[in-house]
């Protein structure tokens, strides 16, 4: 309920703000929650798909709703619904196609010394074997224009971020990553 209230319900640049909650299975009632908020589309994909799955599937069916550009976040409320309109920018302005919204990772208050270097170590090999200049390379607070969503295609059922970066940069997007 948090992350539903925190997300914004306009954007400027954006003529239409509409809310995606993808239910990949869940048992603690994702859906009628979403539902119960107002949350516009639902899709619930009945059994648990791995992360990977339920997002390509989401993007789909945001491109499917109509939708230009589609902001993903997660729903543990780890990302700043405010820092939306900026994650839009570079899509809206015509200069990126995938936008990362990178965390303080060594500042990071939630982040225990392990995680902080595992992060900044997959982070720096990404951007070594992608050629993606990325400093938070887990984050899943993108934004993605539409033609970038019907390019994607994931592989992996586990996690979207770091296939996504490299399918990104083999298709020759224009990855920007702004702080958040």
């Amino acid at each position: 309920a948090e992350v539903v209230r925190d997300l914004p319900k306009s954007v400027e640049g954006i003529d239409k703000v509409e809310y995606l909650v993808i239910d990949d299975g869940s048992t603690d009632g994702t859906a009628e929650k979403a539902k119960q908020l107002g949350v516009h589309h639902v899709l619930s994909l009945g059994t648990n798909r791995g992360l990977a799955r339920a997002f390509l599937l989401g993007i789909r069916h945001a491109v499917e709703l109509g939708a230009d550009v589609v902001v993903n976040t997660d729903g543990d409320n780890q990302y700043c619904g405010a820092d939306v309109a900026s994650l839009v920018q570079p899509i809206l302005r015509d200069q990126g196609d995938m936008v990362i919204g990178c965390r303080p990772i060594i500042d990071h208050p939630e982040f225990g010394t392990m995680k902080k270097m595992m992060q900044l170590a997959g982070s720096w090999a990404l951007r070594t074997l992608a050629r993606v200049s990325v400093s938070d390379a887990a984050s899943g607070f993108r934004a993605y224009s539409r033609a970038t969503c019907l390019r994607l295609n994931l592989y992996t059922t586990f996690s979207h971020c770091t296939e996504s970066l490299i399918q990104g940069s083999h298709l020759g997007l224009r990855i920007v990553s702004i702080p958040i």
